[in-house]
């Protein structure tokens, strides 16, 4: 559908905030990259399929590579589970696939079956401290949350744990309902380097695609996360 032709004024005003207004926002500008990564997990998150076949071709023009989606799509089953997440990885394979991309691509694990409950476990400390050492003893699902979650996905090759902290983020905001995990993400955003300021730039370049609700909670789960590590 042209928008343009449809909907003239709608397109003029949209593809105006979207894609000038809020990109050249002074402050809030982020690397094209990170940019498109966080859209598409955003799109993920908020369940934007056909947003997200319209975007995902400018984000691998714009540098992402398709090992980089992939993992983006990988890591949001622990997040918003298989059932939202399937049509997802299936417009992905059609757009590679449609782009010469040959499948699979090539593995990025790192665990195995036997050590995937100690590095989600390690990958857990990384990012939230010490204390998470032994959450995984706290029943079955901490247990699933280290093995699974942890060990099975952030673990992977293809993104960094900065990067792999920053889209969970964006699956979180986008879907709403998740504040206190949002606030706990938040700052391992920031343990790992991913400031208050940059998350805020997330926020801002994802607006357009989640909305104001959405994106004023997800600010104030930062601003929350950040008061945290302030008392700390």
């Amino acid at each position: 559908m042209n928008y343009r032709e449809t909907d003239p004024e709608f397109a003029e005003r949209f593809e105006h905030f979207a894609f000038e207004e809020v990109v050249q926002e002074e402050g809030q500008q982020l690397e094209e990259t990170t940019r498109h990564m966080a859209i598409i997990a955003t799109l993920l998150g908020c369940q934007g399929i056909d947003e997200f076949k319209t975007e995902l071709p400018r984000a691998l023009d714009e540098g992402l590579t398709p090992v980089m989606v992939k993992e983006v799509v990988y890591q949001a089953v622990d997040y918003l589970g298989i059932g939202r997440v399937r049509p997802f990885l299936d417009a992905v394979n059609e757009i590679l696939t449609e782009r010469g991309v040959k499948l699979p691509l090539e593995g990025q694990a790192t665990t195995t079956m036997e050590d995937r409950l100690e590095k989600g476990a390690q990958a857990q400390v990384d990012i939230f401290g010490e204390g998470m050492r032994e959450a995984w003893k706290n029943g079955h699902i901490n247990r699933w949350l280290a093995d699974n979650c942890f060990g099975d996905y952030y673990t992977r090759t293809g993104l960094n744990l900065a990067q792999r902290e920053m889209i969970t983020f964006c699956f979180l905001a986008a879907q709403g309902g998740c504040e206190p995990q949002l606030i706990a993400h938040a700052g391992g955003n920031m343990n790992l380097g991913n400031d208050k300021e940059f998350l805020t730039k997330v926020v801002s370049q994802c607006l357009p695609y989640i909305g104001y609700p959405r994106s004023l909670n997800a600010i104030t789960c930062i601003n929350k996360a950040a008061e945290a590590r302030e008392k700390a």
